[in-house]
């Protein structure tokens, strides 16, 4: 018998011999006991264990990469896990580490260091069990031109291992709930980009993986394409598949993530929801103001506003745009961050100005008057004036900075 006393029956017959289970993996041993040798629990009332932690999907110890010749780790200690059944953001900017980290995690970069289990199974010692249990969906489209669209699920599930039947039902599934149905006999060539996306998802599902991979699932979609593909990623949870969605859309990740970790230089930062993360950033609710015709250096005005009560801190965002008109903030008027709520005066004669973001701690509404009476003392112009609540871009954007990569 196994360390924790795990038994089964190994046929479906109820009074048929009981197999050990695996303790790790729930899988059977080949070891069979007789029922004389199984462990009966007392009569009485029966007992429920509870399990003291959420059953992980995913979960990353202490992770290392460095590539050969790299002065640097890809991957730096990196920790995290996620649950089963959850929509998992992995955010970053560019070569913070993400993609590294998911190909070690997908089994086609092997760590320096660390361990990462998927589905309970080390990504190194179980690289092949591992692969059966995941679904990858790349950002680029790379399915096979050759065949058709029914074809690539077949041909997928075919080295996968199932059965003729079973990937015949399972394409024609597949194809109904991706809306490609009458699809099923066309070339890919002749498929939108947002068909191909879709098609892509339902490839990576004909296995039926415990855990999906998407990179950048709605990148270049239409905003139809894009809404079907957040509903059918929810479907998905809602089916108990563990979704890890790679993406530089915050809008995408705070909408589909019930928790986000956001990576850089190959580290975790922080790992909570995303309405947590945006709790968190100092002040509840901004002022966007876009000023103009001032001399004074950005800087000063900055520091200026930094003094007002009620205010967490002030940054600058930007130049106003020079072709906007007044009153508009950029050049569709709607500049992250909310409504335009008016403006007054132009631009001064010598056309300078700034963008500056309030972060307030207070009713953002009550401090309108004196962040306009500051400004004016200093002879810098409101040419637009916003009222709007941060974001989870602005999280990223305070735990990464604003450097380009």
């Amino acid at each position: 018998m196994t360390t924790d006393g795990s038994v089964r029956r190994s046929t479906g017959d109820l009074n048929g011999p009981l197999g050990v289970l695996d303790s790790a993996t729930g899988s059977p041993t080949g070891v069979v006991l007789s029922v004389s040798d199984a462990v009966v629990a007392p009569a009485g009332p029966a007992v429920v264990a509870k399990d003291p932690a959420p059953r992980l999907a995913v979960e990353v110890t202490a992770l290392v990469k460095r590539y050969p010749k790299s002065p640097v780790n890809a991957v730096d200690g990196l920790s995290f896990a996620v649950r089963r059944g959850e929509i998992f953001g992995l955010l970053g900017p560019n070569g913070a580490g993400k993609t590294t980290t998911v190909g070690v995690l997908t089994t086609r970069v092997l760590p320096t260091s660390g361990t990462a289990r998927v589905a309970g199974l080390d990504v190194v010692r179980d690289a092949v069990a591992v692969r059966a249990r995941l679904g990858v969906v790349p950002q680029r489209v790379n399915l096979d031109r050759s065949l058709t669209t029914r074809n690539n699920l077949v041909f997928h599930a075919a080295y996968h291992g199932l059965s003729r039947a079973d990937r015949t039902a399972r394409a024609d599934e597949l194809l109904d709930r991706m809306g490609l149905a009458d699809k099923a006999k066309v070339s890919v060539d002749q498929l939108s980009g947002g068909q191909s996306q879709r098609l892509m998802i339902a490839r990576a599902l004909m296995h039926r993986p415990e855990v999906l991979f998407l990179d950048e699932p709605s990148t270049g979609l239409d905003p139809q394409a894009r809404l079907f593909v957040h509903d059918r990623v929810r479907a998905l949870r809602e089916e108990g598949v563990t979704v890890v969605l790679t993406t530089h859309d915050m809008d995408e990740a705070a909408k589909l993530s019930d928790r986000v970790g956001i990576v850089d230089h190959g580290r975790m930062l922080t790992v909570d929801t995303p309405g947590r993360l945006v709790r968190s950033l100092p002040g509840s609710a901004t002022l966007e103001v876009t000023v103009r015709g001032s001399d004074v250096p950005a800087v000063v005005l900055v520091a200026a506003l930094a003094e007002l009560p009620g205010v967490e801190r002030v940054e600058q965002v930007g130049a106003p745009d020079p072709a906007a008109p007044d009153g508009a903030g950029g050049p569709d008027g709607d500049e992250p961050g909310g409504g335009s709520s008016g403006g007054a005066g132009g631009p001064g004669p010598d056309g300078g100005g700034a963008r500056l973001r309030v972060y307030v701690a207070a009713e953002p509404a009550a401090l309108v008057g004196p962040v306009v009476s500051v400004l004016a003392a200093r002879d810098a112009s409101v040419s637009d004036l916003s009222i709007g609540v941060p974001s989870l871009e602005d999280v990223f954007i305070h735990l990464t900075g604003r450097d380009l990569r």
